[in-house]
């Protein structure tokens, strides 16, 4: 995730933190400067950075857990809504997406039982108001932040962990897309919940509602696209038709194409048809604006594009491409020179025209 700044290595997974965090930080840190004092705002700051490694030790939950299936989990982002865990994938066997989904706040349950049952915290709701209560005990603060990330989180919404553990339980039943699809329209609706209870006061759950909503869109289609992927292979998608620019093209060039095709994504090839880099409708705008329309495509293409052969399987690809949020995946011959590349348009048009037979 861009914007992001990495903070160490654990397992083969990278801990990176969002420079928006530091915004959340700064907010609490602000509000309770001015209703209480420096000492309050500090006493915060503190909370909300162990709050955070609690959030972190759930991702890890979930980490672990995924291992026991041959998952493994690149990279997870702290953002001011909690914590994002960028797995490979996740299991599509019910009884796993379960255990994967619970791994997560049983995390959180073995944290508040520590400090309620074994170092004697107290359990009081009103210690998450910072501003109504700054001295209260930090370590019964964290416990009962512990029990509302284990109550929060195992709301049956998707894609939060009650909504996984209802997506697997509705498989059972109906099937994987067709689970999702319906655990992603109840997550949905929570969100429009969550979102119109924060327009009294609370800009948070605003923000935590539009994640939720949008990632509950995101997954639906992700997994309607991988099912309607499989049993086709990459060059059964790919374009075909295209226009291409060369290492000598210009962004003057590219521009020309932009506007004489329908294209977004124009493949820069050698001599031998060979895939140097892509130059995206966006990158080009911006070396209009920054560099001039003489600028060599070479010097703002995008290079790290990934590749695979035409007998790939499409459903990899969308993994591939998901994984990696590449603009384009190229599709090369036994040679090495471009055959085609596929988009994220591609995947929409098949799953309009999936969803347009299904009905």
């Amino acid at each position: 995730m861009s914007w992001s700044f990495p903070l160490f290595r654990l397992g083969g997974t990278l801990v990176q933190v969002h420079w928006t965090f530091f915004l959340l930080l700064a907010w609490f840190g602000a509000i309770q400067w001015m209703a209480v004092g420096p000492e309050a705002a500090v006493f915060a700051i503190i909370f909300i950075i162990l709050l955070f490694l609690c959030v972190l030790l759930h991702e890890f939950g979930h980490i672990f857990a995924a291992r026991r299936y041959g998952i493994k989990t690149p990279t997870i982002t702290l953002l001011p809504i909690g914590g994002v865990a960028s797995m490979e994938r996740m299991p599509e066997k019910p009884s796993q997406e379960v255990i994967v989904a619970l791994a997560g706040p049983a995390v959180n349950v073995v944290i508040a039982f520590v400090l309620i049952a074994i170092l004697g915290a107290r359990i009081d709701p009103s210690a998450l108001d910072l501003e109504q209560n700054p001295g209260t005990n930090m370590m019964a603060r964290v416990a009962v932040a512990n029990v509302a990330l284990v109550v929060f989180n195992l709301i049956p919404a998707f894609p939060m962990d009650g909504g996984r553990v209802l997506r697997a339980l509705l498989a059972m039943k109906m099937g994987f897309v067709r689970a999702t699809r319906t655990a992603a329209s109840i997550g949905q609706m929570f969100a429009i919940f969550l979102g119109f209870v924060g327009l009294f006061g609370n800009p948070l759950l605003i923000l935590i509602a539009i994640f939720v909503y949008f990632a509950a869109t995101a997954e639906s289609q992700y997994v309607e696209m991988r099912s309607l992927a499989r049993g086709f292979l990459a060059r059964d998608a790919m374009i075909t038709k295209f226009e291409a620019l060369g290492p000598t093209s210009t962004a003057d060039d590219a521009a020309s194409l932009l506007l004489r095709t329908t294209q977004q994504e124009f493949p820069v090839l050698d001599g031998n048809s060979r895939l140097q880099g892509i130059v995206t409708r966006d990158v080009l705008i911006e070396a209009l604006r920054d560099r001039g329309g003489s600028t060599l495509v070479t010097e703002f293409m995008h290079k790290d594009i990934p590749v695979v052969s035409g007998h790939s399987t499409l459903d990899n690809v969308v993994t591939m491409m998901q994984q990696k949020s590449a603009r384009a995946v190229a599709v090369t011959g036994p040679d090495e020179r471009l055959l085609g590349f596929i988009t994220p348009e591609n995947f929409s048009e098949m799953l309009m025209i999936g969803r347009a037979r299904e009905a």
